[in-house]
């Protein structure tokens, strides 16, 4: 144990300047005179707001003139819906009601205002008896036979 000084320190390399203090415009400056070389790099757009770059396609995509929108319920189909409702004696609320939905909903609907989902459309059908879907628009509806 004799050959152990506990008391003598020995460094091996001192320790270089922090990241921060390595990237400050005074580290950069005081390497420099030193003659150090040192590799500055301007990021583009750093610090800025500035998330989206600018293509090429931009001109020709202002030159597009395809309007590009949802196809929406015909004018037919909501004067049919509308029909049907009222030979039942049903009123826009009525019937959503039945089916579980907003009474905006058939309001768009009998206005073609509304996007035509499926879900709803076979809903409508079911509740006011007739075709809303497919060639025969208007028709009554069949009830479905179940198969044994």
């Amino acid at each position: 144990m004799a050959e152990c000084d506990w008391d003598t320190v020995t460094v091996l390399r001192k320790k270089g300047p922090s990241s921060a203090q390595a990237k400050s415009k005074q580290a950069v400056v005081a390497a420099q005179r030193r003659g150090e070389e040192v590799e500055t790099t301007k990021k583009w757009a750093a610090g800025q707001n500035k998330q989206h770059l600018v293509t090429k396609n931009t001109a020709r995509l202002d030159r597009e003139t395809e309007e590009l929108h949802h196809q929406r319920v015909p004018l037919e189909v909501g004067k049919v819906i509308q029909k049907g409702r009222q030979d039942k004696g049903m009123t826009q609320k009525d019937l959503a009601t039945k089916i579980n939905e907003k009474p905006q909903v058939i309001g768009d609907y009998e206005s073609g205002k509304a996007i035509p989902n499926n879900q709803i459309m076979g809903k409508i059908e079911r509740a006011i008896g007739l075709k809303l879907r497919g060639k025969d628009i208007g028709e009554p509806l069949e009830p479905k036979t179940k198969k044994k």
